[in-house]
């Protein structure tokens, strides 16, 4: 396979890879670490995540647990938790923080189906300018007299293939997501 075939793969890998842990932030009713984990925390006078300041854990399929390392940030996680426009409300239990994860009502599953869409969107925008990055170069290869014109039009023709291939995952992930937000 061409180098220019083998980069590009990656990249389209990254960027549906980078999609998933997107997605994955997206809370469907059922509670899953990575709702929290990359929420910012005011801690030590600084922004951080909150799994860099606390440990997550998953007791049961409705509730998130956070146990901070140093009980001192409690009231900052729990703010900025709480802040973080998620619409999750800790409970102050002492020692950590437990999040019941509300039921999603029909408006609020439209609405996370609607940012799914946008993030979707968002990748398959990404897939659209690396093609044409990498057409460029690919392009530019054939003006440079390393590669002959047929063999531009097969790795264009290659890349059209792999830009597919990836577009199908990327559609199989958001009907994947949807069906997961739209499950009661």
């Amino acid at each position: 396979m061409h180098p220019i075939l083998i980069e590009s793969k990656k990249s389209f890998n990254l960027a549906v890879e980078h999609l998933k842990k997107e997605l994955s932030a997206i809370r469907t009713g059922r509670a899953s670490a990575a709702i929290v984990e990359n929420l910012m925390v005011m801690a030590y006078g600084n922004l951080m995540p909150v799994k860099g300041v606390a440990s997550i854990g998953i007791p049961d399929a409705k509730t998130v647990v956070v146990d901070p390392w140093d009980k001192s940030l409690m009231k900052e996680i729990e703010k900025g938790i709480r802040d973080a426009g998620t619409g999750l409300n800790p409970v102050n239990e002492g020692t950590l923080l437990r999040i019941s994860m509300p039921q999603l009502t029909e408006e609020s599953r439209k609405a996370l189906i609607k940012v799914v869409k946008e993030k979707l969107e968002e990748c398959r925008g990404v897939v659209r300018r690396n093609r044409e990055d990498y057409k460029a170069m690919i392009a530019a290869a054939e003006a440079d007299k390393e590669i002959a014109e047929d063999e531009r039009y097969k790795l264009q023709d290659e890349l059209d293939k792999i830009v597919a291939d990836v577009n199908d995952e990327i559609k199989s992930i958001g009907e994947d997501k949807e069906k997961e937000v739209m499950t009661i």
